[in-house]
């Protein structure tokens, strides 16, 4: 069963055409997405997972459980960012750093939902706020990396943290990410089903497209990514595997639920190539994203739904 399950995911639509942009390029062909059509297409993701995420947590009742579990992803989001981008500044550069710590502290939906399967397979119950520490650890990470980015740039060295704060803020990708959260919390149940159609139902085309976009673009600069080859498949491999680890034996302190646990360490070992690449496109334009989307698509995400999934499980029934 986990066998067909690895299958299933490894040929997913959205992941094959990504590998579609990747082999277009690779043929010279004219295949391209105008960049127009691009920019929409990020602003329509990073708008529909926050506003879903929002309706998640509108459905819950605030209590302890909740609010440490969440104040814990956040938490875990706006840490990571902060060493992957300093193990990464000197060799990658700034802009690239800002973008592959956005990517680590920021979680994957398609690993989160693979992470779903997987437990329902074996049996084990979670609780339905886990799907808002997905929308709520976007956000900090692209904070936190488009601060770091702006702090550390030849060109902002000399504004201050608090200017750089809210510029981090105000960015167009983060406004609206969070934004969309707070009107999906806002918004009552029949609200939320008049725009279903938009904000849910055609999600998974805007991403299949998106994805060939980014494909397309990492063809163009792969040789950025073979060029540091040994240094970037290390490190995808080695935060993914250091990130799930920690969180599935420090979750243990405070969360009993072995569902609860295993998820929020998947969302700490995943790295976002849906909402991070269409930030990042916006907000750090410069980033190469033959470098850090490759990182979170080609290499962590299959290592995590392979060894990662069984060590983590492992790690939170100790």
């Amino acid at each position: 069963m986990y066998l067909q399950l690895l299958i299933d995911n490894l040929l997913n639509p959205a992941l094959l055409f990504f590998i579609l942009g990747i082999v277009a390029v690779r043929l010279k062909s004219d295949l391209e997405i105008p960049k127009s059509s691009s920019r929409f297409i990020s602003m329509y993701l990073l708008l529909s997972i926050g506003f879903n995420g929002g309706q998640e947590l509108s459905h819950s009742t605030f209590n302890f459980d909740i609010v440490s579990t969440l104040s814990f992803g956040v938490l875990i989001s706006l840490l990571i960012p902060i060493y992957v981008f300093f193990i990464t500044k000197k060799k990658m550069g700034v802009d690239n750093a800002g973008a592959i710590s956005a990517s680590y502290g920021s979680v994957s939906a398609v690993t989160f939902v693979t992470a779903i399967t997987f437990l329902e397979m074996c049996g084990i119950e979670f609780n339905g706020y886990m799907v808002a520490s997905l929308a709520l650890m976007e956000a900090p990470a692209i904070i936190m990396g488009v601060l770091l980015n702006k702090y550390y740039s030849k060109e902002k060295k000399r504004v201050s943290v608090p200017k750089l704060l809210k510029h981090s803020l105000t960015n167009g990708s983060v406004l609206l990410i969070l934004s969309s959260l707070i009107i999906g919390l806002l918004a009552n149940e029949q609200q939320a089903m008049d725009i279903k159609p938009f904000t849910t139902d055609i999600f998974k085309g805007f991403l299949a497209i998106f994805l060939l976009d980014m494909g397309i673009t990492s063809g163009k600069k792969l040789k950025s990514f073979f060029k540091n080859g040994w240094f970037t498949t290390a490190s995808a491999i080695g935060f993914s595997l250091f990130n799930g680890c920690l969180i599935a034996l420090l979750s243990g302190l405070f969360m009993e639920d072995i569902g609860n646990r295993f998820l929020i360490t998947v969302l700490a070992s995943s790295a976002s190539y849906i909402a991070v690449p269409a930030a990042m496109k916006l907000s750090i334009p410069k980033a190469n994203p033959g470098i850090y989307l490759p990182m979170a698509l080609a290499i962590s995400f299959p290592l995590n739904i392979t060894l990662g999934f069984p060590i983590y499980y492992y790690l939170c029934n100790l």
